[in-house]
């Protein structure tokens, strides 16, 4: 009998092609209006029935009719960013590149797709195609929580979705129970003080000192408030303030972002930023500080994890499945993981001759023959999910 794997492979030419397409039109976050085109004429042409519009640009396809439903998850956009790479497959929109791998997500779920149809199970199999996991819209909502409003997560009991990793060797499964990627909460800082000239400073309030005075408290906020064995991070990027060299600044504008895996934690952090900030009244002068982003920790649900690694191994083998520390970055399907449990897994795509292309690089590019690896991981998980769905309902 043919191998789920065996059956994908075949596909690899089809994949590809769908992920070069991809790659030569970019699309910014809610602008995906040709990718989603694609997306949903290559599943009309599978027979799928589709939704289009969904969370602004996304599209969602549904496979079979009644019965549990699991979703499967690939982004769409691309990066604010000029290509580098000299391949015939390069980005043909200036300043615009899928540096993130997103093509290739769409692909693998294309593939998944063409893997599911034609099998017999009973459930149902939602696609979630979703715009703007890199971006949010004016009013600070992510592709994942556009989609969640439009319904898309509706009845939906568990939720699989992959990520490209070029760190890591083609073909190999690397995953974990519990947080594996940070909260992400961004903040901006603006201190007022008291223009004066520097001259005589002690008649107005230095905006920059009181500014010094808030950053050092940001940094001890994790050395001091958090427990050692809970990963957190606050950071200050970026700040601009002062007119002259010899003229106290009235006001310093600063933004920073805020990380961590816990629930709690968050809580806390975000009380001592709030806190910290206080320091500019303390000090003689004022502060406006807004939080904005908000993307909770994305948090793999323990049985599901263990699913999708049995997955990996009936596949690939014990060899190719990895453990995943917790990452610093954040990732939106955390929003879909507050609605299902579900489990977000990464996919090794290390690009051939020796050079590892990180993602948000201008020379990012991957190893092709992983694509058909990346689908038939998520049609499995899904059939996988399904059955096990069957047999608790005979027990």
């Amino acid at each position: 009998m043919t191998t789920m794997l065996e059956r994908a492979k075949a596909l690899a030419p089809r994949l590809s092609a769908i992920r070069r397409d991809i790659h030569r039109h970019p699309e910014l976050s809610f602008e995906e209006v040709r990718t989603a085109r694609l997306v949903a004429d290559t599943l009309r042409s599978l027979g799928v029935r589709v939704d289009t519009g969904v969370g602004k640009t996304g599209v969602v396809g549904h496979l079979g009719t009644e019965g549990p439903i699991v979703a499967l998850r690939a982004d769409m956009d691309a990066l604010p960013m000029q290509e580098l790479n000299e391949v015939e497959y390069a980005s043909q929109v200036p300043n615009v590149m899928h540096a993130c791998g997103h093509d290739a997500h769409v692909a693998c779920l294309l593939g998944a797709v063409m893997l599911l149809r034609d099998r017999e199970f009973r459930g149902q199999v939602r696609l979630l195609f979703q715009p703007s996991e890199e971006g949010m819209d004016a009013e600070g909502k992510s592709g994942a929580r556009r989609m969640i409003d439009d319904g898309a997560m509706d009845g939906v009991e568990a939720i699989f979705g992959l990520h490209v990793e070029p760190l890591h060797d083609p073909g190999t499964v690397h995953l974990s129970e519990g947080p594996i990627a940070a909260s992400l909460d961004d903040f901006r800082l603006v201190v007022r003080g008291v223009a004066a000239h520097a001259a005589s400073a002690y008649q107005g309030i230095d905006a920059i000192l009181v500014t010094a005075q808030v950053v050092s408290a940001l940094h001890t906020i994790v050395s001091r408030r958090i427990p050692p064995v809970k990963l957190a991070a606050v950071s200050v990027g970026t700040i601009h303030g002062g007119t002259r060299r010899n003229t106290l600044a009235d006001l310093v504008e600063m933004e920073g972002t805020v990380r961590c895996y816990d629930p709690q934690v968050r809580e806390t952090l975000l009380a001592e930023v709030r806190r910290a900030a206080e320091l500019a009244r303390t000090l003689g002068g004022d502060y406006e500080l807004t939080f904005s982003g908000g993307y909770p920790a994305v948090v793999n649900d323990t049985a599901l994890t263990a699913l999708v690694r049995s997955v990996a191994v009936q596949l690939l083998g014990e060899d190719a499945v990895h453990p995943l520390p917790p990452e610093p970055g954040s990732e939106d399907f955390s929003y879909f993981l507050q609605k299902a449990p579900g489990c977000y897994f990464l996919l090794g795509v290390h690009a051939p001759g020796g050079t590892r292309r990180v993602l948000h690089s201008p020379h990012f590019d991957m190893d092709e023959s992983v694509l058909p690896v990346g689908a038939a991981l998520l049609a499995q998980a899904a059939l996988a999910y399904l059955e096990s769905q069957q047999r608790a309902h005979r027990t």
